[in-house]
Order: structure tokens, then C-alpha cells, then sequence
């Protein structure tokens, strides 16, 4: 898990730097990605999508501000007990149920740290 957390932490931090140069598109890509990492993590995974509901609020997208807080109480209630679709990207763009493909770089750093 510590090598998810450092990759997680990567991610938020591309998302923070889009952020304050106004590129919401940009960091909300980074949010997603580091969603595909850290949804397995009660914490990890809550806390992206509070700030996916964050930056949907600064974007006045208020289908997203809605799908946040819905995807807030179901990773914050279902992750501990290993229910979350894998790969999803965690936007309310998707349904919250569905599975995705996972990108060729984020499965390495999965696969890696299922061995680690």
C-alpha cells in the first residue's frame, strides 16, 4: 500500500499544479488517475473524490458537485469491504459501477504493488 500512497501522492500533486494555472480539464485528469490508484484504499479513495466534488464546485459543475457526493458516501461505506469497479475513474461522467480499462503505466504500478 505505501507504494499506492507514493503514486497517489504523485498524482494529486500534478492535480494541484493544473489547478493553480487554471487548467481544471488537466487536474481533473490527474484526479482520475489517481483514483484508478487509490480506490482499493478507504481513505485514498474518499478523499479524491472529495476533492473530484472540490474542483466540480470551482468548475460550477453542479452534475458533478451531485454524482461527488454520491460517489463520496459509496467510497467512504462499500471500499473497506473491497467493492469498487477497478479502473474506473471515479468521475460522475461514468456510471460509479462500471469497470474500465486501465492505463498500460497505472498497471504497472498496480502490478507492482501487489507483489511489493
Amino acid at each position: 500500500m505505501k507504494l499506492l500512497r507514493e503514486h497517489v501522492k504523485i498524482e494529486l500533486r500534478l492535480s494541484d499544479e493544473f489547478m493553480a494555472a487554471g487548467d481544471h480539464a488537466s487536474a481533473f485528469h490527474y484526479l482520475e488517475r489517481a483514483h484508478v490508484l487509490g480506490q482499493s484504499m478507504t481513505f485514498e479513495h474518499t478523499r479524491i473524490h472529495w476533492r473530484m466534488l472540490k474542483l466540480g464546485r470551482r468548475m460550477k459543475n453542479w452534475a458533478e458537485v451531485c454524482g461527488q457526493l454520491l460517489r463520496i458516501l459509496g467510497a467512504s461505506t462499500k471500499t473497506p469491504f473491497g467493492i469498487y469497479p477497478t479502473g474506473n475513474t471515479g468521475g460522475s461522467n461514468v456510471p460509479f459501477y462500471e469497470s474500465m480499462p486501465i492505463p498500460d503505466d497505472l498497471q504497472k504500478i498496480l502490478a507492482k504493488a501487489r507483489i511489493s
